[in-house]
């Protein structure tokens, strides 16, 4: 104990573990709201007491060193204990409080889902703060979770992370749709449609959200050993809709997903000749969040917006 400084403060502890994760002292000064010179002092004092650089330039940038990268396990450590310590001690009043719910998502969602829990966790908690992030292949939400830039992760991917909580929200059945006067809508009178016509008919798909991971529709018919025409991938899925009313593209999704588009666009629905499960969306979250009250508080707005939908 001889070694340590009397008085090592916390707060040094966080900015060590920020720039070693983040290797930028402006991204650090901003995610603290500090002036950035602060930052940089912060970083003259940690590389006197740790007798090494810590960060030094690079290719692209700053990089830890290898005692820099020593540090990032115990530091984060550290941190996560400290937290735990007080957890029980301060009780969540959403009414009062504010918070920052940092929430991610795909865009395949009920239309109404978002925008109905984002207007119930403002009338539960107005003076809180939501930020809904994407998903798609350059976002490392397992990283996101554990160092608690995001809170939970909304999905519907077949085999979610073993380590991580989970808590189901609704099931989607699936259907596929196009649009109502393309040649092959009004050559078929009913929603019937052959095994063969469903495989060959040109489809639009969701681009790859995880990496090697195409999406429940494409991964249930490989495991079927079958294969799809998809000839158009896109990463905007709101679009897709509109997509369809100008070209010969089908679409295969959720139920819910096509209610307010078929409402409003010229789109007609069919029975997909292949039996998928139906689409099931949870909630995804991390052991550090797993105990803190404005955390669970979150998830339950999140699961009764998800029940009040389903009743609907």
């Amino acid at each position: 104990m001889s070694g340590l400084p009397q008085h090592l403060d916390l707060h040094l502890i966080r900015i060590l573990y920020l720039l070693l994760v983040e290797k930028n002292v402006s991204r650090v000064a901003l995610k603290l709201n500090q002036p950035q010179p602060s930052i940089s002092a912060s970083l003259r004092k940690l590389r006197e007491l740790t007798g090494d650089p810590l960060l030094v330039r690079g290719a692209r940038g700053m990089v830890p060193t290898q005692h820099g990268e020593s540090l990032l396990k115990p530091a984060k450590r550290i941190l996560d204990e400290t937290e735990s310590l007080f957890i029980k001690k301060s009780p969540f009043v959403p009414q009062e409080e504010a918070r920052t719910f940092h929430i991610a998502a795909p865009d395949y969602l009920d239309s109404q889902f978002l925008p109905n829990v984002v207007a119930t966790l403002r009338r539960g908690s107005p003076n809180s703060r939501v930020v809904i992030h994407s998903l798609g292949p350059g976002v490392d939400y397992l990283r996101m979770l554990s160092d608690g830039d995001m809170d939970l992760v909304i999905a519907n991917w077949d085999e979610p992370p073993a380590h991580l909580h989970i808590s189901k929200l609704f099931e989607d059945p699936i259907i596929c749709t196009m649009r109502a006067d393309s040649p092959y809508a009004k050559r078929t009178a009913s929603d019937a449609m052959t095994l063969g016509e469903y495989l060959s008919l040109p489809h639009v798909a969701p681009s790859q959200m995880l990496p090697g991971y195409h999406g429940v529709i494409d991964a249930f018919l490989e495991r079927q050993g079958m294969q799809r025409n998809v000839a158009v991938e896109s990463a905007y899925f709101g679009l897709i809709p509109y997509m369809l009313t100008q070209t010969d593209l089908v679409l295969t999704t959720g139920r819910q997903f096509m209610r307010f588009y078929e409402k409003t666009l010229p789109l007609k629905i069919f029975t997909v000749p292949v039996k998928f499960p139906p689409m099931r969306f949870y909630q995804l979250w991390h052991e550090r969040v797993h105990q803190a009250p404005e955390h669970k508080w979150l998830r339950d707005q999140i699961t009764a917006t998800a029940k009040a939908l389903l009743q609907r």
